[in-house]
């Protein structure tokens, strides 16, 4: 875990750490586009769908800057106050974005189909809203592929299958993309029907029960990711698979025999902090044991992935872990 398979991984870290900052880039553009557009034509139309549609875009875009600032504030260093750096502040923001959508979104959906139904108000110029939705669609399409490009290169690289890497990973702008976008494909579905259906029926009621299931899936979406933001905040332990491959890491290093206790828990995004019970190689006296115990401590934080590793000796009659 140092050395030359450092620095590749430091510099494939990196490398992924600018693609999220392009996905979530991409997400923002796409989301102020659409709506605007949106916008202007729930202003024409008079559409429920429309309008729910509408707020959910502009949360969205309003989403992407809090995790635009999630991404920049996790990434600073640790100092003598934040001995486990500033990888926390990433589920934070990425937990007001949560919030945003759920208020901002689901609320304003659901409060505006159930409006309509009380209140209905015919639609029109449909054309208009067809042809946004066909706009909005394809640009919500380019976010998306953006963003499952990255995921699936994520999810190939820690042999995972897509769906269960963007649910389980440590990085939360990128599953907060993932699930933002595919929500906002099938809520223009939703919307599309539902005006539909109020242009050939003449009812009000199908528009009115789209913008209500927008809102639902919006508040779906929302809570997932308030409850998994929640989980890393409180302290995520990493996978099986992750736990198993730094323990094979750390039994291929020459000066360590076996490892007694592990434990491994994400402070940031791909940010862990390390504490193992280990019988070092040799017979060393203690003062050249603790010396020896705090250089592997040293090497191993050099890790990309490592924020801090806090090593101390087994004692003979520990179980050893086998990887």
């Amino acid at each position: 875990m140092a050395g030359e398979g450092v620095a590749t991984e430091s510099s494939r870290e990196s490398k992924q750490l600018d693609q999220s900052l392009l996905t979530v880039l991409v997400a923002f553009l796409a989301n102020l586009l659409i709506a605007i557009a949106k916008s202007v034509a729930a202003a024409i139309t008079a559409s429920a769908s429309m309008l729910a549609e509408a707020a959910h875009s502009w949360a969205d875009a309003g989403n992407e800057i809090f995790l635009l600032i999630a991404d920049r504030r996790s990434d600073r260093g640790r100092d003598s106050r934040h001995p486990m750096g500033f990888g926390r502040e990433a589920y934070v923001w990425s937990m007001f974005a949560a919030f945003g959508l759920f208020t901002a979104g689901a609320v304003v959906s659901i409060w505006r189909g159930i409006q309509e139904l009380l209140q209905p108000e015919e639609a029109s110029n449909y054309l208009v809203a067809y042809v946004v939705l066909a706009i909005a669609f394809v640009l919500e399409g380019i976010s998306f592929i953006q963003a499952m490009t990255q995921a699936r290169r994520m999810a190939a690289a820690r042999d995972r299958s897509v769906p269960s890497f963007v649910l389980n990973t440590s990085n939360p702008t990128l599953r907060a993309v993932v699930a933002e976008d595919a929500a906002a494909l099938i809520g223009i579905a939703i919307a599309t029907a539902g005006i539909a259906l109020h242009q050939l029926t003449g009812s009000v009621i199908p528009d009115a029960i789209g913008s209500i299931l927008v809102g639902v899936l919006l508040g779906v979406v929302a809570v997932v990711l308030i409850d998994r933001n929640r989980r890393f905040l409180v302290g995520e332990t990493v996978t099986y698979e992750v736990r198993q491959k730094v323990l094979r890491n750390l039994l291929d290093r020459p000066d360590i025999d076996r490892i007694c206790y592990l434990h491994l828990e994400y402070v940031g995004p791909d940010r862990l902090y390390l504490v193992a019970s280990v019988d070092m190689a040799g017979d060393d006296v203690e003062h050249n044991l603790a010396v020896r115990l705090r250089q592997v401590e040293r090497e191993l934080e050099e890790h990309e992935n490592i924020e801090e590793a806090v090593l101390t000796l087994a004692t003979p009659d520990e179980v050893s872990l086998v990887p």
